[in-house]
């Protein structure tokens, strides 16, 4: 086509001293956000794509490969370009990096302890960026490897994000998935910090374990593709025969 109607996108204010390569990139991912193309579907061709936005293939396939760098597209070769899915694999190998001494990667259950909305105390304002006025829900679950307990997760959801999720019966051991098929929120990244603490009495009972068992503490933030911040999560794992494990690439 000759005029695409995406050029007044490219054009725009907030892309217009990007390279082209990058303001193609950002479109897509706006386009991906807004939901033109599905989490698992097939994005247009090369050519496609390039006719569309009035642009050479190689500035579509330099964009692609941005958005491929940061997993917000997957390439198949000899097949297309898919928007990413939080398929369980998925987060297996990104986002769950515990493991048991001497196993390979194994994705484990969840069992929901409870969930509620609340108001977010002063930790989990800061994290996710919240207003005093705003309010939260809170899922406790614990997870299961090997047929034994080996992590004590709670975690805080802005509930304006996730409308009457704590009404849900049907919350899945995959959260990152569900969020992104049931409420739009794509995650794009999590930055996690660490640190030892010893089991209190509750976590003790909550995983089979001895008052004063040196656990680690995992607090995560995740933010979605928009930039929006989504979750703040307290992951308390056990380390007796358990390890956390990370790549980087």
């Amino acid at each position: 086509m000759s005029s695409s109607q995406f050029d007044h996108k490219l054009s725009g204010p907030s892309l217009a001293f990007q390279p082209l390569y990058q303001q193609v990139a950002e479109y897509i991912k706006q386009l991906i956000v807004e939901r033109r193309w599905q989490p698992g579907e097939m994005l247009p061709s090369e050519f496609k794509l390039a006719d569309e936005f009035n642009v050479s293939q190689g500035t579509v396939r330099k964009a692609l490969t941005l958005l491929t760098d940061t997993k917000i597209v997957t390439r198949r070769q000899g097949v297309g370009t898919f928007v990413s899915e939080h398929t369980a694999q998925d987060a297996l190998f990104r986002f769950f990096p515990l493991q048991a001494d001497g196993k390979g990667a194994d994705l484990p259950k969840a069992e929901l302890i409870s969930k509620e909305l609340v108001e977010p105390n002063e930790t989990v304002q800061h994290a996710l960026a919240l207003a005093v006025k705003d309010k939260t829900v809170k899922l406790k679950r614990r997870r299961i490897l090997e047929n034994e307990f080996c992590m004590l997760e709670t975690i805080f959801l802005p509930s304006k994000m996730f409308s009457d999720i704590e009404k849900r019966e049907d919350i899945p051991h995959t959260l990152y998935h569900f969020y992104q098929t049931d409420y739009n929120q794509t995650v794009f990244k999590t930055r996690d910090s660490i640190k030892a603490v010893l089991a209190s009495k509750s976590d003790a009972k909550s995983l089979g374990i001895e008052k004063g068992t040196p656990l680690l503490l995992v607090t995560r933030v995740t933010e979605s593709i928009e930039g929006k911040l989504i979750e703040y999560r307290e992951s308390k794992c056990r380390t007796d025969h358990y390890h956390y494990q990370v790549e980087l690439d």
